[in-house]
């Protein structure tokens, strides 16, 4: 099955303050390699969405990104929907919200 992958509002919003946060505080190779990490979860997320673990929250997998973020989607059909990224530095309860 082919899958399409969706970005939320809340997924490119939290994209974007990660990458302003590296730019700002790390260098460019930081960016770039985050950047990559990404793209590259991505792919396997598509190859095969149900592989990465799923969260207590239903329906909900976890993709970790790196050690300090977690990549949340849902698989609705063949959709693939971002939902956040989450610093996992945070209180884990505040991935539901």
């Amino acid at each position: 099955m082919a899958y399409e992958i969706i970005w939320l509002p809340k997924a490119e919003e939290r994209f974007d303050e990660i990458i302003y946060y590296l730019q700002e505080n790390s260098s460019e190779k930081v960016v770039i390699n985050f950047i990559s990490k990404t793209n590259k979860k991505l792919f396997e997320i598509k190859l095969s969405p149900t592989m990465f673990s799923r969260s207590d929250k239903m329906g909900v997998y976890e993709a970790l990104i790196t050690k300090h973020n977690l990549l949340l989607y849902r698989v609705e059909g063949n959709r693939i929907e971002l939902l956040t990224f989450f610093d996992t530095r945070q209180n884990p309860n505040k991935k539901s919200q």
